[in-house]
């Protein structure tokens, strides 16, 4: 298993820094990460210091609460796109879910879709299914399917439980073969990542993605 693959190198902490970008983007060369996710603001940046090396450029949309208006989000994922980012990780409306209001989910998604689709960019639907009924990630998981996603996210890293073993399985029994699963949110060990992708993530989120690598190659 090449973990460095499975791998979108993260910084998305409030305090990111020039150099902190910078020095992920030089990890993601050295490891081939798949990506490096970055916030928004550092997008052509991250472009800039990725160039023509395998590693995508991802961002996210509506983070970290996914409480933003679908105009504010599809406005933001213009301009990631504009910026030059490959794919997008897009905070879904928690509380919509919460109110159980799939009406207005839809719409979310249906309007996100048509700019993602018509510039052939990557979409991570991202439920933080940390704070979800089983129920309500089987609900997320049919709505997402229905629109084609390309993969259905775990968790932002905000939220008070991240990725779980439990989720992944849910997610990949109610899901079509064709959308990928990204696992995201406290995963610090090559063990708990392996557990993951052995439960059907085929992408993982961490900031701690150099450890991972190095334990892998100890």
């Amino acid at each position: 298993m090449e973990i460095n693959r499975y791998i979108d190198h993260t910084v998305l902490k409030p305090t990111t820094t020039l150099e902190d970008i910078k020095n992920l983007c030089l990890e993601c060369v050295e490891y081939n990460f798949a990506a490096a996710c970055v916030p928004p603001l550092y997008v052509k940046l991250a472009k800039q210091f990725l160039g023509a090396t395998e590693s995508k450029v991802a961002t996210v949309i509506g983070f970290p609460f996914g409480y933003s208006a679908i105009e504010a989000k599809v406005a933001e994922t213009v301009l990631a796109i504009v910026d030059g980012a490959d794919e997008l990780d897009v905070v879904i409306n928690i509380s919509a879910v919460k109110n159980n209001d799939w009406e207005f989910l839809e719409k979310e998604i249906a309007n996100l879709m048509l700019v993602i689709r018509e510039r052939k960019k990557v979409i991570k639907v991202i439920i933080e299914s940390g704070i979800l009924t089983d129920e309500e990630i089987v609900k997320c998981c049919q709505l997402y399917a229905k629109y084609g996603v390309d993969f259905v996210k775990t968790s932002t890293g905000y939220a008070e439980k991240g990725a779980s073993v439990h989720a992944v399985q849910l997610m990949r029994a109610n899901l079509p073969a064709d959308i990928q699963i990204k696992a995201s949110g406290g995963i610090r060990t090559l063990a708990f990542a392996k557990e993951l992708i052995d439960a059907g993530a085929t992408r993982i989120g961490a900031s701690a993605s150099v450890s991972i690598v190095k334990e892998a190659k100890a």
